[in-house]
């Protein structure tokens, strides 16, 4: 058979995979709201890409759940529910629980002083009510476990997870609720320190289950 070009793959992978970034940055930060409905033409024009990668976009979003498509009548953004939220979240906190547990005993001096600033930072974009700024600073925090845990698995699974949960992240990290996982932050820290793998693993896990209690404030 005809083989493809190298640079067409990956011109079409790279189309595929801009449409899907903007798509799914846009409906987690809100640009694009639960219900809207997404129309091809729309997309076209707003992404510059044509209708082949938006389509193929918006099959992995609906995978992810940030979409709900009907074939043959419409495809709109999926609401902020209870379910997903839920199924995303106890994956994504397994996922972390295993990175702390795998990561704990190598972590260095330079990785801890790492974690203290991540949080540090994460705690005053909280107090300035600076929601992106608060994303960044726990991702980078959590960043140091699943890099040092040495599993190429755990990432993957969570590019999958976690976008349905930036949602709720961002809802919580608005709110005064948020405040609990500077505390919780600080207790995975001092059990790394211990060197305590479990400890930090079951702290870093309920980290991640605590954003059940956005839909309970």
């Amino acid at each position: 058979m005809p083989i493809p070009t190298v640079q067409g793959v990956h011109q079409r992978a790279l189309l595929r995979d801009h449409a899907y970034e903007s798509l799914r940055d846009a409906i987690v930060d809100g640009t694009l709201t639960p219900g809207e409905r997404l129309r091809d033409a729309e997309l076209e024009s707003w992404l510059g890409v044509s209708r082949t990668p938006i389509r193929e976009a918006l099959l992995r979003l609906e995978r992810a759940r940030l979409v709900v498509a009907k074939p043959g009548k419409s495809t709109t953004v999926a609401p902020v529910d209870l379910e997903s939220t839920i199924g995303s979240q106890q994956v994504a906190a397994s996922m972390h629980e295993l990175a702390a547990r795998l990561a704990t005993p190598s972590l260095s001096q330079v990785d801890l002083a790492r974690l203290e600033e991540a949080n540090a930072r994460f705690a005053e974009a909280l107090e300035l009510q600076d929601v992106p700024a608060a994303i960044q600073a726990d991702d980078d925090f959590h960043g140091i476990f699943v890099t040092r845990s040495a599993n190429p698995i755990i990432p993957e699974v969570l590019e999958r997870v976690v976008p349905v949960l930036r949602r709720v992240e961002r809802m919580r990290f608005a709110s005064f609720g948020s405040r609990t996982s500077v505390a919780q932050h600080r207790l995975i820290i001092e059990q790394a320190k211990a060197g305590d793998a479990e400890a930090a693993a079951l702290a870093s896990r309920e980290n991640w289950l605590s954003l059940r209690y956005t839909f309970e404030d």
